[in-house]
């Protein structure tokens, strides 16, 4: 799980650094993701793990680090 989300960040994050640099719990935001980057990233990662995020979880918390991402996908697909 945590390959295609780095995968999908390395694909549409527009992160200033390398996404294989950053750890998994690195502010994802601080690290150059921005909104718009950040709506790219969501869509990429329903896709990419069949799911739509809940309307509950369209917030930035939700995409701020590898961690919270992989949460987010935990909790969309049941586990």
């Amino acid at each position: 799980m945590d390959e295609t989300i780095r995968q999908v960040l390395a694909e549409y994050g527009r992160l200033a650094v390398d996404v294989d640099s950053i750890d998994e719990n690195t502010d994802l935001f601080g690290a150059g993701m921005t909104s718009h980057a950040s709506v790219n990233v969501m869509l990429a990662l329903e896709d990419a793990f069949d799911i739509e995020f809940s309307e509950r979880m369209l917030k930035k918390s939700t995409f701020e680090s590898i961690a919270a991402i992989r949460a987010g996908v935990v909790e969309m697909t049941g586990g």
